[in-house]
C-alpha cells in the first residue's frame, strides 16, 4: 500500500486534510513540519539559527522517515524543492492541495512562516514558482479554499477506492 502525500502552498490546508483522511481510512498520519519541530525546535528559531539550507536538510530527512507504505504525509510546501524528496514522491500517492489567494491570506494571520514575512506577497510568488513542480508530481488535485474538509475527505476516498478496482 503505496504512502499518501499531500502537497501544495502554504496554508493550504495538508496537515488538517492528511489528518482527517488517515483516521478515515485507518492509516498512521504524519505531518514533516511537525517533525521537523519535534527535532530541531520552532521551523522560525530553526531559520534564524541554521538558514534555510540547514531547514530543508531536515525537512528532506523527515520526508525520507514519514513516507513509508500505509502513512499518509503532510509535506511542508517547499518539500518537493528537494529532488531526493521528488523521487521518494514517485512512489507514492501523491494529492496536490490548493488553495486559492484570498483563503490563504485568513490562513496566514498568525505567523510563524519565515518565508512569509511579506505576508501575502511572498505567498503568491512562492506559490507561483512552486507550482509547475507540484502539478507535474499529483496524482490528483483537491482545493481547499471554500470546500470542507469533510468533502474533500470524501473525494479522496473515493478517488483512491476507484484507483484500486
Amino acid at each position: 500500500m503505496p504512502p499518501i502525500a499531500l502537497i501544495g502552498p502554504m496554508a493550504a490546508g495538508k496537515s488538517s486534510l492528511g489528518r482527517k483522511l488517515a483516521s478515515r481510512l485507518g492509516r498512521t498520519f504524519a505531518d514533516t513540519d511537525r517533525l521537523v519541530v519535534l527535532a530541531h525546535g520552532p521551523i522560525p528559531e530553526l531559520f534564524e539559527r541554521e538558514g534555510e539550507p540547514a531547514f530543508r536538510r531536515h525537512e528532506a530527512a523527515a520526508v525520507q522517515r514519514a513516507l513509508v507504505p500505509g502513512a499518509v504525509v503532510a509535506l511542508g510546501g517547499g518539500a518537493v524543492l528537494d529532488a531526493g524528496t521528488r523521487g521518494l514522491l514517485s512512489h507514492a500517492t501523491v494529492v496536490l492541495v490548493t488553495v486559492d489567494e484570498r483563503a490563504a491570506e485568513r490562513r496566514i494571520g498568525g505567523g510563524g512562516r519565515p518565508l512569509l514575512a511579506d505576508g501575502i506577497a511572498a505567498w503568491r510568488r512562492i506559490a507561483a514558482e512552486r507550482d509547475p513542480i507540484y502539478r507535474e508530481l499529483a496524482d490528483v488535485t483537491v482545493d481547499s479554499s471554500r470546500t470542507p474538509m469533510t468533502q474533500l475527505v470524501d473525494r479522496l476516498e473515493r478517488w483512491l477506492g476507484e484507483r484500486s478496482l
